[in-house]
Formats: structure tokens, C-alpha cells, sequence
């Protein structure tokens, strides 16, 4: 954000000496154009909503470079389920498992989070303070850009509330020190306006309602404002809000997602192993099971995700990338949520993969590595990245469903239903109503333990993790003699995967100490 206001103060000052010069100008330097002056024809609004597309929910979360992995990476660090290769050579690794995180210590991770997310939520600020005013639109089209602006400083502050806690609630553009150092507001006036701003889009923007690139441009689309609508009412449901009502909430939103026939889990192929459903998530762009996915190109925006499913220290001849990476290892306790006999998951070369196969020979890694991000093109080839990374699909909402409903209605056969859908996709070889006749006598909390069971499962590669851990208070706990079998205990005191205990302050990452320096208005986090 400092950058950011180093900018408006510059544009002030080239203001403030135009003003004085005024009676030597006769017009405005045509290679210059004023906030106000851009913001004047309708192509305009449309160059400033297609700018928010990259920063606004893939750049600054999901791009993954360098050794540190992607910021959301981080979370499932802290999780201590996942391990860095690399993290040796990031110094943010190695604090996320040591539990040693501080406000000076991950300042260089967290501020560059901080100040990008706020950067992208005053460009939305910016385009839904000024987009109304502009002549030569379209109703419906006005409402279209204003609904993909809210969606994305929806989305941004979702995140900061999620990782952050009370954060600053800036609504309107910054274009000077006024409004620049504000103070935080609660967490529930956070969720509110996140609310505000989903709710305003599903009712107004008239988004297409069709899977992720379907003829859409990989534009957001209704779907995508109910899926982050559901997950939101969720996340508020739990700590540390435990705002109930938001159960009934997801529930009702995530109804509406799987009641529209829009969208539908991906089927296996003749042969589970080598067609499964997730094999075609690794190599499909286009399914009805996805929502939403921050989109990579070759030639524009490259993705660096498949250089991080080969460990570096196993170099199968062929590979286009001078160093390869297993930068988000399953550690034993996450491996360990699965039944290596029944669920094809965990099955080599599906979700995660052990070995490669290159001209006939099998390279084993020793270890676990996350195969829906290999890209034979990419590893073997140009070392481009080019798939788009899932963010949503439909079964995180089938998953939603569940917990939600059984949260505010009980354990109906419903709620069952949609466990059952997700669940015995992945047990391939287990009958559906031996799996539906399995949950349907679980008390309430019983089966909503079984739902977290499936979301660590079947979203190993979606960063949920943390945010899983953060709303219910609850950690996994597994053992390698039963594969499969998952436990939950009380995070605040258990001790992670290195042995190091958890407490209440990591639950939430400190405020950045660049910013808490900048603006005296702020205050730290509890226990930092």
C-alpha cells in the first residue's frame, strides 16, 4: 500500500505545480491522462475491470516462484501438513513450522501480501466509485463491471479477514493521505461488507451461470459469486465469529449451486486408473465440475506450478526446467488421511504421484508430489506452464451442502447424499449405498467430522487447509498403522508435525511491521 500512496502523493504534487502554471498551458499533454479523464467512456470501465483479472485473484494469492511457493502456500505450511522443499532458501518456510512467525520476521512475506491485496481492492474501489457515472453504457452492462469489481474486493478481503483478522476497511478509492491510515474495523464488519458486496452481485449483475470456460471468457460468472457466497457464510459460521445463522446461510447458497444442474462432479473414464476423474482435472481446462480457476497462458502469464511436482533431487533425463522442486510435499499425516487400499486419491499418479514414467523407465520419488500440477508439455517440453489452477469446483460445494445443512437441519438424507457423492467417487470400488448406509445413523457432530475428513481429502491441492483448521478449532491427528482413520483434537495445544505446539496467536498472521509502522492507527494482533 506504501507504494501505492507514494503514487497518489506524486500525482498530487504534478497536480498541485499544473495548477500553478496554469496560464502557460493552453491544454492537457496528450501523453498523460487524470484518474477523473480515464474514467470518462465506456471502454474505459471495460480496460479497468479486465486489468483487475490478473492481480485480482490470481497474482497476488497463486502465482507460485522462487523457492517460497504461492502466499496461499503459507497457510497450509502453518498447517504443518505440508512441506517446502526449498524452504531452506526462504526463510517463511522454516517460521510457518517453527511456529517462530513475528511481526519483523514475516514482514517480507506478509507485507507484500498486505499491500497487494489492498492495492487490488482500491482498483475496485476506484472502478465502483467512478463506473456509475459514465455515459454510453448499457444497464445491464453497467451492473455486469460493477458486480466483477465487488466480486473482487469481496474475494481480497475475504483473505485478509481470514489470515489477518481485524483489518482495515477502506470502501472508497485512496487518492492521498486522507483515507490512506485508517484503523481496523472488526472482523464481522469485514464479513458484512463481504457479504454486501457478494449479495449486490448475485442480485444485480445478471453474471452468466456456466461452468469456469465455458464460453465465457474465463470471466466470473453467477456460480462464482454463490460458491464464494457459501464459503464465506461458512468460514463466519465458525471461530471466531460462531455466527450460527451463517450454516443456514451456506446451506441455502449452496442449494441453489447444485439445484441449478449447471454443474456436475467429474465421472471416471473406462479405466479408473489411468481415466480417472482426477486425471482429467489434471488435463482438462474445461469441465462442468469448475467454478472458478485462476487462469494461466503460455505466452502471458505463465504458470510455475508444474516445476514443483518433481522432486529436485530426482532429474529424469528430458526435463526443461534447470531446477525442479517438490515445494508442497503431503508430510506422513496428511498421506495418512487416506485408505491406501480404497481410495484412488491416493493412488500413485492421481491427486499426488511417487514415481514418473519417462520412455519406458519409472523414477521413483521417494516421497509424494502434487501430480494435478504435472504438465508433460511443460516439464518435458517449453517449461511453460499453461493449465489454469481450480480454485472452486463442485465438490467443495457438495461438501458445503453437507456440513451446512447437517449443521442447521440435522443429518438428513440430503446432507448424506452429497457426503455419499464425493466419497464414493474416490472409493471406486466400494458400493454407494454401502458408503450412504455407513453415515446415515451419525449423530450430527460425527458426520460433520467425517465431511472434514472428505474436504482434506478431496481438496489436498485447493490451500483450504488452514482455513479449515482457523474456523473449527480442530486439528487431524492420523497414524500410519491405520491408514484412513482421523482424528480431531483441539488445535490449541496439540502439537504439529514438528513437534512444536500450536497456540492461540497462530491462529492469525501478524500485521505486517512496515505497516503497524506506517500507520500508527492500527493494532497488532493478540500474542505478537
Amino acid at each position: 500500500m506504501y507504494r501505492t500512496m507514494k503514487k497518489f502523493l506524486v500525482l498530487i504534487a504534478a497536480v498541485v505545480v499544473f495548477m500553478a502554471c496554469e496560464d502557460f498551458l493552453t491544454e492537457t499533454p496528450k501523453n498523460q491522462i487524470s484518474v477523473d479523464q480515464y474514467f470518462d467512456k465506456p471502454e474505459d470501465a471495460r480496460a479497468a475491470i479486465n486489468a483487475l483479472y490478473r492481480d485480482g485473484s490470481g497474482a497476488n494469492s497463486y502465482d507460485s516462484g522462487g523457492f517460497r511457493g504461492s502466499n496461499v502456500m503459507i497457510g497450509s505450511f502453518m498447517s504443518g501438513l505440508f512441506d517446502n522443499e526449498a524452504k531452506g532458501e526462504r526463510i517463511e518456510g522454516q517460521l510457518a513450522h517453527s511456529l517462530q512467525q513475528d511481526p519483523v520476521n514475516f514482514n517480507d512475506y506478509a507485507g507484500g501480501w498486505w499491500s497487494g491485496l489492498y492495492r487490488v481492492i482500491n482498483r475496485a474501489n476506484l472502478a465502483i466509485d467512478r463506473i456509475p457515472g459514465i455515459a454510453g453504457m448499457s444497464t445491464a452492462e453497467r451492473n455486469r463491471i460493477l458486480a466483477e469489481a465487488r466480486y473482487f474486493r469481496a474475494h481480497n478481503y475475504f483473505t485478509l479477514v481470514r489470515f489477518f483478522g481485524d483489518v482495515p476497511l477502506v470502501l472508497q478509492p485512496v487518492e492521498g493521505l486522507e483515507g490512506a491510515f485508517v484503523s481496523q474495523e472488526s472482523s464481522a464488519a469485514v464479513y458484512s461488507q463481504i457479504i454486501e458486496d457478494l449479495e449486490w452481485a448475485r442480485d444485480n449483475g445478471n453474471l452468466p451461470n456456466v461452468p469456469f470456460g465455458s464460453g465465457n471468457n474465463g470471466r466470473i460468472t453467477h456460480g462464482t459469486i454463490l460458491a464464494t457466497l457459501a464459503d464465506v457464510n461458512l468460514q463466519r459460521a465458525g471461530h471466531p465469529l460462531q455466527q450460527n445463522d451463517g450454516y443456514g446461510q451456506a446451506a441455502a447458497t449452496a442449494r441453489a449451486i447444485i439445484n441449478s444442474g449447471v454443474f456436475s462432479l467429474i465421472q471416471h473414464g473406462d479405466d479408473p486408473m489411468t481415466q480417472s476423474a482426477y486425471n482429467i482435472m489434471r488435463t482438462s481446462q474445461t469441465e462442468n465440475e469448475y467454478i472458478w480457476s485462476v487462469e494461466y497462458d503460455g505466452d502471458i502469464a505463465q504458470s510455475q506450478y508444474p516445476r514443483i511436482t518433481v522432486p529436485g533431487a530426482i532429474r529424469p533425463p528430458g526435463i526443461r526446467y534447470s531446477r525442479t522442486l517438490n515445494m508442497f510435499r503431503p508430510i506422513e499425516t496428511m498421506v495418512n488421511m487416506y485408505d491406501h487400499d480404497n481410495d484412488l486419491r491416493i493412488q500413485n499418479r492421481q491427486i499426488f504421484a511417487t514415481s514418473i514414467e519417462v520412455d519406458g523407465e519409472e523414477y521413483q520419488f521417494g516421497e509424494y508430489v502434487p501430480y494435478i500440477w504435472f504438465e508433460e508439455g511443460a516439464v518435458f517440453g517449453n517449461g511453460r506452464g499453461t493449465r489454469n489452477l481450480n480454485h472452486i469446483k463442485f465438490s467443495e460445494i457438495l461438501l458445503i451442502a453437507a456440513e451446512a445443512i447437517a449443521r442447521s437441519e440435522g443429518v438428513t438424507s440430503e446432507a448424506v447424499g452429497y457426503l455419499a457423492d464425493v466419497r464414493s467417487r474416490a472409493y471406486w470400488s466400494t458400493d454407494r449405498a454401502e458408503i450412504v448406509a455407513s453415515l446415515s445413523g451419525l449423530s450430527a457432530e460425527a458426520f460433520v467430522e467425517e465431511v472434514w475428513k472428505e474436504r482434506y481429502r478431496e481438496l489436498a491441492l485447493d490451500f483450504k487447509q488452514w482455513h479449515d483448521i482457523q474456523r473449527t478449532r480442530k486439528y487431524p491427528v492420523t497414524n500410519s498403522a491405520n491408514p484412513g482413520v482421523v482424528q480431531f483434537v483441539d488445535v490449541v495445544g496439540a502439537n504439529n508435525n514438528w513437534g512444536v505446539q500450536f497456540r492461540e496467536r497462530d491462529l492469525l498472521y501478524p500485521i505486517p511491521d512496515e505497516e503497524m509502522q506506517r500507520n500508527e492507527n492500527l493494532v497488532q494482533n493478540p500474542g505478537y
